[in-house]
């Protein structure tokens, strides 16, 4: 029964690491993503860069920030290893109109969660949803055929 269960989880383990490999991308094509809050967006494209290891990669994130209004607004990451959050990290801000560009790189496995969002001033206290950036299979999503009227 135990070559059995071991056998099973082999199987699983391996297929897991299938499905990780085959949907890293060779390139930064990517998922889109964005977020927004006041008068600030941010927006781009998201990916995994291969790692050492069969079931590590790299979260890579790319893109920009922009304000349209008055006051600040900065760009945060979020990200969850195995259940352990680590601390949230600023990765822009924009101080009046204009447009920043973001991109910052963490690592990845299975169990991994990330997430961005947009906040009002330097820290992270008046802040919009998050969106998640870890959320897979990493392909172009399909446009949905409009619904008949």
């Amino acid at each position: 029964m135990r070559s059995s269960t071991r056998k099973t989880l082999t199987v699983a383990l391996g297929s897991a690491a299938a499905i990780l490999l085959a949907a890293s991308p060779s390139s930064a094509a990517g998922l889109p993503w964005s977020a927004g809050h006041g008068t600030a967006t941010a927006s781009g494209t998201r990916w995994l860069e291969k790692g050492s290891g069969i079931l590590t990669s790299t979260l890579a994130v790319e893109g920009e920030l922009k304000n349209t209004g008055p006051g600040c607004y900065s760009l945060w990451s979020m990200t969850i290893h195995d259940f352990a959050p680590m601390p949230a990290r600023n990765i822009a801000t924009q101080c009046g109109p204009g447009t920043k560009p973001v991109s910052f790189k963490a690592y990845y496995a299975p169990t991994t969660t990330g997430s961005v969002y947009v906040c009002k001033g330097e820290g992270a206290q008046d802040c919009g949803q998050q969106i998640s950036v870890t959320t897979w299979p990493i392909r172009k999503p399909t446009s949905q055929p409009a619904a008949a009227e």
